[in-house]
C-alpha cells in the first residue's frame, strides 16, 4: 500500500510518500512545493495541482491523506489554506484516490501519542518511525509524513478492531467511568 500524504499551505506544502508492506514502513519520497510570496494565488494554487499530479503519476499512490484547516485566529490564512486543500484534493480525485482527511490535532496524537505536541516533536517521531536519518529541511514534509503515517495506522486500526453492533467510530464516552463500565474486560485484573 502506497499512501501519499499532505500538508497544505499556499506558500509551502509539503509531502510525503510512504509504502507499508506487513507492517514494514519505508519512505519513498517528501519534499515541499514552494511559492512565493510575489506569485498571486492562482498561479501558487496551479503549481501545487500539477507538482501533486506529478508525484501521483510517478508513485502511484493507493490512498491520498490529508491534513484539515486549523482554524486559529486568522480566517485569511484558514481560508488560504481552505484553497491549497482544494487543489490538493482535486490532484487526488481526479486521479480517482481514496481521499481521506485527518486534523492536526488527529495526525499529532497517532504519531507523537500527544495530540498538542510541537512540530520538533512530530518531526522526531517520523524520524523515529521511518528511520530518517536527516532531519528535513522544511517541518511541511515532515508533517505531510505524519499525516501518511496517521492513515495508515487509522487503516490498520479499523481492520484489527471489528466493530460491534450498535458501535460507531465517532462515538466517545464524556468520561473515564463512563468508558470503564461500558468496558469492564478492559480493565487490569477484572475479568
Amino acid at each position: 500500500m502506497i499512501i501519499l500524504g499532505v500538508d497544505p499551505g499556499t506558500l509551502i506544502t509539503g509531502f510525503g510518500i510512504i509504502e507499508v508492506e506487513h507492517g514494514t514502513y519505508s519512505v519513498l519520497s517528501y519534499d515541499v512545493v514552494k511559492n512565493s510570496g510575489n506569485e498571486s494565488m492562482p498561479i501558487r494554487l496551479k503549481r501545487i495541482y500539477d507538482r501533486l499530479c506529478e508525484i501521483i503519476n510517478q508513485y502511484h499512490p493507493d490512498e491520498f491523506a490529508i491534513e484539515t484547516a486549523f482554524y486559529g485566529k486568522n480566517a485569511q490564512s484558514a481560508l488560504k489554506i481552505g484553497h491549497a486543500r482544494g487543489v490538493s484534493i482535486l490532484a487526488a480525485v481526479n486521479h480517482e484516490l481514496p481521499t481521506a482527511e485527518y486534523s492536526p490535532r488527529e495526525v499529532k496524537k497517532a504519531v507523537t501519542g500527544n495530540g498538542a505536541a510541537s512540530k520538533q516533536q512530530v518531526q522526531f517521531m517520523v524520524q523515529s518511525q521511518l528511520a530518517i536519518r536527516e532531519a528535513p529541511k522544511y517541518f511541511d514534509a515532515t508533517d505531510a509524513l505524519a499525516v501518511a503515517l496517521c492513515h495508515s495506522f487509522r487503516r490498520s486500526r479499523s481492520k484489527l478492531m471489528p466493530r460491534r453492533k450498535g458501535h460507531t467510530a465517532s462515538r466517545s464516552h464524556r468520561s473515564w467511568t463512563e468508558f470503564i463500565h461500558a468496558h469492564p474486560e478492559r480493565i487490569a485484573g477484572k475479568k
